[in-house]
């Protein structure tokens, strides 16, 4: 029997059908479907969901406050089943295979899927056969040909992938253990520190304090409308930026009813051709129209496992000689991009851009086949168009722009303006997406003059430098070597997850910025981009078979032994940072009645609310939802100057509650409003929550008609008949009229 393990189930059925001559057969083994076809050789394919085991400490690690965190350092991992049933299906067919072809994923961690896959298989066959079947996009044409020229399995490119593993379990789970300690913020909330994502989030951390010491310095602006032929238009002094006020003033005041054209110079200028995807240009692409890099990638893998475009994990920029790009086209001749296609196909000679990086694992992003609109969701169809439009954008010619610099003299005064209007479109009329628009203008003549319609001068300031957007930060990291492909939008989602950023552009919380400093003062390896860099580069030479995976393992965990001595010689004085910095981003604002802190706390019971430091002098309190992590942004609001919050779920986008204190208030309208509308309680036992026995608790204090109920103090019916506070001041709201 011959079996085949694909990366996941989509993949293990389009791949049986594919090789299937005939409908292959569903067959459930251990609770997993599998594709059975042929008759004198059986072959089956099944499909993991991933990885199937992981790497783990083992139990004796697991107690925080026992087991100290330098000693995950140098602690022998164990690997344990993630998938029981796909485990146990894969030991079954293992014993009757003669022969197993790994048909992952081609990348580092496809290649250590299916060497984990083919290890639980040699664990009950330790003689079979195997072999690897690689390929990059699942169409009948890529499969056939992957498994009719199969090749071995590359175990250095897994070794590669298993010591990322092992690196980033270690100095995640050691160094996020040590930093939640040090805080005392454990639970569900405790700090996460991570190899990549330290350097990442000290890159969002370092922009907004460059903000925050940014000292606006003020400018003036002057314009002027002119007239031609009925026609408004717009031109500035050829001092961009005017630093004083007086000089400012000077210039606005020579400015007289007429402008003469002094010079006019037309030119063309070319807009280059843009390159094939790779994984970070798609992921910035997709960004620019709407899609998170997270959402980009999940969108773009489902249509890669679907077999609409090629693998999207790819540092390749050029296509490769092995493709029939013409033919890639011609698939295109019918339906919605027909009209590109064929324009395409006239060409005599297909000749496509080039970028820097060629790679032979994968090629760039392109579509494999043709999807019509009816096939896919909303979101799925915007994404394959933008890589369908973008491979046929690297055909076309380069766009042309015609532009016009005209010079105007109004009382020896010079202004400027420049137009520009898009003349040829050439690969923008493929590739419309983010085009700057014209900027058009009467036709001028050297020497002639214009009636100045209006004047103005604008008072303005220098803006800081911009937050990082998600796009932008994908590449830095590309650039600076945080992080692969494959993962760089895995640590963005991490840092909104673990609530250290929020927003986009991306915008840090004082948490952010308690984890930063406190390492960047004590412990400034862990966030600078060097370490982790060093760590990737390494990780390539074990795929390249340059050095061993024990070696670099070893190279890593003695750097991590030094970033721990930093560590445990300042404990306090990183306790005490974090511990600050932790409160700061509790703190809502200034009590209106007292003028203390207002911040985020925990009652005696676990329920959250906004209370007042000035507690028990002053009471003043506001209430927050139950559910959810408390994010404290920088707005504040007009009336009561408190910070805006959100509110962010477990796994949703965080929601603005704005105003915790304008919310109460409209809350309470609402309630009052509510209350209106429905007829007041005659009885104690009409109100909700309030049965035989408590009724007789409360008559027991005095306490037998809704006016007493009403007018009693909260604090003493609870003491005297141990009803919860809580209850007993909904109660008295809720008959208060």
């Amino acid at each position: 029997m011959h079996l085949i393990i694909a990366e996941k189930q989509i993949a293990a059925r389009r791949i049986a059908s594919i090789l299937s001559p005939k409908k292959p057969q569903k067959k459930r083994i251990s609770g997993i479907d599998s594709y059975e076809f042929g008759n004198d050789e059986k072959t089956i394919v099944i499909g993991l969901s991933g990885h199937i085991v992981q790497l783990d400490f083992p139990p004796a690690y697991n107690n925080w406050q026992k087991v100290e965190a330098k000693e995950l350092v140098d602690a022998e991992l164990i690997i344990t089943p993630t998938h029981a049933k796909i485990v146990s299906a894969l030991k079954k067919l293992g014993k009757k295979a003669t022969k197993v072809t790994i048909a992952t994923d081609y990348d580092r961690e496809g290649e250590l899927i299916g060497v984990e896959a083919l290890n639980i298989v040699k664990g009950v066959n330790e003689n079979i056969e195997y072999e690897r079947a690689v390929y990059s996009a699942i169409t009948p044409a890529a499969i056939k040909e992957a498994f009719e020229n199969t090749t071995k399995i590359d175990f250095n490119l897994a070794d590669a992938g298993h010591s990322r593993q092992v690196i980033d379990l270690v100095w995640g789970a050691s160094l996020t253990r040590f930093i939640s300690l040090a805080s005392r913020r454990l639970g569900k909330q405790f700090l996460s520190v991570g190899r990549v994502q330290s350097p990442t989030l000290a890159l969002i951390v370092d922009r907004e304090k460059e903000r925050e010491v940014f000292v606006p310095a003020p400018y003036w602006e002057i314009y002027v409308d002119l007239v031609k032929n009925g026609e408004n238009f717009k031109i500035r002094h050829k001092k961009t930026r005017f630093w004083e006020k007086e000089e400012a003033d000077r210039v606005f005041g020579v400015i007289g009813d007429e402008a003469l054209v002094s010079s006019l110079e037309t030119s063309t200028k070319e807009d280059k051709t843009p390159m094939p995807f790779n994984t970070t240009e798609f992921i910035r692409a997709a960004n620019s129209i709407g899609f998170t890099p997270a959402n980009a990638m999940r969108i773009a893998e489902s249509l890669y496992t679907n077999g609409y475009i090629s693998y999207p994990r790819t540092d390749n920029t050029v296509y490769p000689s092995t493709i029939d790009l013409r033919e890639q086209i011609e698939m295109f001749s019918k339906g919605h991009f027909s009209e590109y296609a064929k324009k395409l196909l006239a060409k005599k000679e297909l000749k496509p851009t080039k970028g820097k990086k060629e790679t032979t694992d994968h090629p760039p992003i392109f579509p494999a086949s043709v999807a019509k609109k009816s096939q896919l969701k909303e979101d799925e169809w915007k994404v394959y168009e933008l890589v369908v439009r973008r491979f046929f954008a690297t055909f076309a010619e380069n766009a042309e722009w015609e532009t016009m610099k005209v010079s105007f003299d109004i009382n020896e005064e010079e202004f400027r303006a420049n137009g520009s209007r898009l003349v040829k479109p050439g690969w923008r009329w493929y590739y419309p997406y983010n085009a700057p628009e014209d900027r058009l203008f009467p036709a001028l003549e050297e020497g002639e003059i214009l009636p100045v319609n209006d004047k103005e001068m604008l008072d303005k300031e220098t803006n800081p430098p911009g937050r990082y957007g998600q796009g932008r930060l994908i590449k830095m990291m590309e650039d600076m070597a945080l992080g692969t492909k494959a993962t760089r939008h895995e640590i963005i989602s991490k840092l909104y997850s673990r609530a250290y950023v929020h927003g986009n552009p991306l915008q840090p919380t004082q948490t952010a910025y308690a984890v930063v400093e406190g390492l960047e003062n004590y412990a400034p390896t862990i966030t600078r981009p060097d370490m982790t860099s060093t760590l990737e580069e390494d990780m390539d030479r074990i795929a390249e078979g340059n050095i061993s995976e024990e070696k670099v393992l070893q190279q890593s965990r003695d750097m991590l032994k030094d970033v721990f001595k930093e560590l445990e010689e300042n404990r306090e004085k990183i306790s005490e940072s974090l511990r600050e910095g932790l409160r700061k981003d509790k703190i809502i604002g200034k009590c209106p009645d007292c003028g203390c802190d207002l911040i985020v706390r925990r009652s005696r019971r676990g329920s959250r609310f906004i209370g007042c430091e000035g507690y028990p002098d002053c009471t003043f309190s506001l209430p927050l939802p139950k559910s959810g992590h408390i994010l404290v942004t920088d707005k504040t609001c007009d009336k009561h100057s408190l910070y805006h919050i959100k509110v962010k779920g477990q796994k949703k986008r965080a929601w603005d509650l704005g105003c915790p204190y304008c919310n109460y208030l409209e809350w309470k309208e609402e309630q009052k409003k509510e209350k209106a509308a429905t007829p007041r309680p005659e009885k104690i036992s009409d109100i909700p929550g309030i049965g035989k026995v408590t009724e007789e608790k409360l008559n027991s204090a005095g306490i037998s008609t809704v006016d007493e109920l009403e007018n009693s103090d909260a604090n003493e019916i609870s003491k005297t008949t141990n009803i919860p506070l809580g209850k007993i001041i909904r109660w008295q709201e809720a008959v208060a009229y």
